[in-house]
């Protein structure tokens, strides 16, 4: 073995070391039990309400609300209902649409964006105060399969306004989660 070889061979050595030695520290966010014994993130998550969106009855808007708010509730409870209240998640959207590419014919667009804009404020039921704030946006692209087709044009929207929905629940959820693990 040359000296080449055996300074290669001592620093896979070191890297190795090092790599067990810190193997310990790191914990798994949704573990049972925190580090020191308390309760584990999924009991702290089911104490976060989250009241219906403020939207107007019938409008696109309020079903997004209600597709945001369900699925938010069931990445943080694994159902429809949680423990009892110990903080409470206000949000506010806003939606975008833009036409990205138009057909150079028919001007018409072939092609869209959607948005979501969110923003959160997480509150302590006891003191009222607001202990963390946020916001988030989703952007996702749908085709309008041919421009006489309606019915196409709507799906896709549909589809788009689910999949920004459920982008955003992701996001105030992995935050949400980190808020509680490392308080801040």
């Amino acid at each position: 073995m040359s000296w080449f070889d055996t300074r290669i061979a001592a620093r896979l050595l070191a890297v190795a070391a090092i790599a067990a030695l810190t193997a310990g520290c790191f914990q798994p966010m949704y573990a049972e039990r925190g580090p020191n014994g308390d309760s584990a993130l999924r009991d702290k998550l089911q104490g976060v309400e989250v009241p219906p969106l403020n939207l107007p009855n019938g409008s696109r808007e309020a079903r997004l609300g209600v597709e945001i708010r369900n699925s938010l509730m069931f990445s943080m409870y694994g159902s429809a209902v949680g423990g009892p209240p110990t903080h409470r998640l206000l949000m506010r959207i806003t939606t975008t649409r833009t036409s990205v590419i138009v057909d150079p014919l028919t001007a018409l667009p072939d092609v869209e964006n959607y948005g979501i804009d969110a923003t959160y404020e997480l509150k302590d039921n006891v003191t009222d105060k607001t202990v963390l704030t946020g916001t988030t946006f989703s952007r996702v692209s749908y085709d309008i399969p041919g421009q006489t087709q309606r019915f196409a044009r709507s799906r896709a929207l549909r589809d788009a306004e689910d999949r920004a929905a459920k982008v955003i629940a992701d996001n105030i959820n992995q935050r949400l989660a980190s808020f509680f693990i490392a308080g801040t």
